[in-house]
């Protein structure tokens, strides 16, 4: 990652001395006076600033340092300040520290002692990026696991922060590979519940005749090999949530007895007389059309009105403008990490693959191809082939000219995210995957408007 240093010196003899003490390796900003040091600062996001306290219009006092100090600190909390003071100037350089610079240099100039000041600077506001970023990893919702930047997601996450904290028994519905459990899971962990069991089950994974004893436990002696008594996932899950995924393939035999336990919230394990009552949060899942399974008579009606309370429709990756992209660029980051290959990127004509594919196994598809792309990329640079995924031609885009169809798709993934982030370009750089600095060049060249950006703390 490139590092930016600002420097804020008015004496043009000290900016190329200082220039010259950091040539390599560093991207250097010079600004003379406090508008153009304000200017660089939002433009270039340094990581570090060297400000003298001697500025225009005030070069023989501190006055329009401290304030400057004061905005930089405030625009760009976590932007280390080096104030530089003269031999003698002690009390500002303290005064400086009190109000949250980061170190202090006296002047006159030594290279080796600046370069060492600057340096250390560097690497303790890397070191708190880190930690930062550790603590805020969020993928464009304030929900582990989802990846998302799409209005269409965006209001799905929304829907479940609201449901979250109820008891209400909801339903997830959406394509194979969207992230129902994902979802569920979310539920569960910003929920009261949070702390207690998440308890799964697969209706679809289990035989019919093993699926009752697995829900609802068993006696011992109940059956041929019940050797002793069985919770069953019910109420493995007592205090906490059981997720009954695929639960348009529950055998209709038990769709009776489940819907028992919802009114009830009482347990009957197979071969026992005993209810057992249990305080359990439901969550359905399925990638069915339950209303023409009930049509077909192979869903009990009164039981789809008592798991579906609250219904989550998980729009496909295709139908997420923008997501597809945003996803990708995650799991890259992510396996390109676990496979000791950090620095791949997508190539023009990946990105333009992945963005016109239309992804029928969704998400779960994604992570597979993204996955093998990393295995078997040979340069830096992931290809569509790598992806094996087709061109856009190949796509039926044919007609269309590339580089217009990448800048179209630019813009408006730019806008939303903006849109998304209510304008904070820091937030917006992230969901892009991009730095600030670049996200305020491609603003300029679409001419989108960014004057509605509010000062991030």
């Amino acid at each position: 990652m490139t590092r930016r240093l600002l420097i804020v010196e008015d004496d043009p003899g000290l900016q190329s001395q200082m220039r010259w003490c950091f040539s390599d390796g560093l991207e250097v900003t010079v600004a003379a006076d406090r508008e153009a040091a304000i200017t660089a600062l939002r433009r270039e996001e340094p990581d570090v600033v060297t400000l003298d306290l001697g500025l225009p219009p005030d070069p023989g006092g501190a006055t329009e340092g401290f304030a400057l100090l004061e905005e930089i600190l405030r625009l760009a909390p976590l932007t280390k300040v080096i104030v530089v003071t003269g031999r003698e100037d002690k009390e500002n350089a303290v005064k400086a520290i009190g109000m949250g610079a980061s170190d202090f240099y006296q002047k006159p100039l030594d290279a080796d002692i600046l370069t060492f000041v600057v340096n250390r600077a560097f690497r303790l506001a890397e070191l708190e990026r880190e930690n930062h970023d550790l603590a805020h990893q969020s993928n464009g919702t304030s929900i582990k696991g989802i990846i998302a930047a799409s209005p269409q997601m965006m209001a799905v996450c929304r829907t479940l922060e609201k449901v979250a904290p109820t008891d209400v028994t909801t339903l997830i519905i959406g394509e194979t590979g969207t992230g129902k459990e994902v979802l569920a899971r979310a539920i569960h962990d910003l929920s009261p519940r949070g702390g207690n069991a998440f308890s799964a089950i697969n209706c679809a994974a289990i035989p019919e005749n093993l699926l009752e004893s697995e829900l609802f436990g068993f006696e011992k002696g109940a059956f041929t090999g019940a050797t002793q008594a069985k919770k069953g996932k019910i109420e493995s899950a007592n205090g906490g949530t059981l997720f009954l995924d695929e639960i348009g393939d529950m055998p209709m035999a038990l769709q009776s007895k489940l819907l028992r336990f919802l009114q009830e919230r009482v347990v009957d394990r197979v071969g026992s007389v005993k209810p057992i009552p249990v305080d359990v949060r439901v969550v359905c899942a399925t990638h069915q059309n339950l209303a023409q399974l009930i049509e077909n008579g192979s869903f009990r009606e009164d039981l789809y009105y008592r798991i579906s309370e609250i219904t989550l429709d998980i729009p496909a990756v295709r139908e997420r403008d923008g997501d597809a992209l945003v996803i990708a660029q995650s799991l890259l980051k992510t396996l390109g990490k676990q496979m000791d290959r950090p620095n791949l990127t997508f190539s023009d004509e990946a990105v333009n693959a992945i963005n016109c594919y239309s992804w029928p196994g969704n998400v779960r598809e994604m992570i597979n191809k993204v996955k093998r792309a990393t295995i078997m990329a040979d340069g830096k640079r992931i290809t569509s082939a790598d992806l094996e995924l087709p061109g856009c031609e190949a796509a039926g885009a044919s007609h269309l000219n590339l580089r217009q169809v990448r800048e179209q798709a630019e813009s408006q993934a730019i806008l939303q995210a903006l849109q998304t982030s209510d304008f904070n370009m820091t937030q917006a750089s992230r969901l892009l995957g991009v730095t600030r600095p670049t996200l305020y060049n491609l603003t300029d060249k679409y001419r989108i408007d960014t004057s509605v950006a509010t000062p991030e703390a």
